[in-house]
């Protein structure tokens, strides 16, 4: 993984992880369940977009390795598959 994409799916993950004890945290305060939901919400995303990071990695280092692709073409895979996980994981 390349120096940036690898820090930016670090920093994504320690994002998460702040996310989830703040999680524990407003369990142990009782607070508001829409408090707590959003803040589940955001952690679930936040995952989502680490996954994203992955699976475009796994993209060009294993599937389309030695494959010449234009730019163009994978920016608009890329969007798919961002388009795709917004849709994907609502109304489980």
């Amino acid at each position: 993984m390349a120096h940036d994409d690898d820090k930016k799916l670090q920093d994504r993950l320690a994002r998460v992880e702040g996310q989830v004890r703040g999680l524990r945290k407003m369990l142990e305060e009782d607070r508001a369940c829409e408090d707590v939901l959003n803040q589940l919400l955001a952690a679930r995303s936040g995952l989502e977009q680490a996954g994203l990071l992955i699976l475009d990695r796994h993209l060009q280092a294993c599937i389309l390795a030695g494959v010449e692709i234009p730019e163009q073409q994978m920016e608009q895979l890329r969007r798919t598959l961002r388009l795709w996980s917004r849709h994907s994981t609502h109304g489980d």
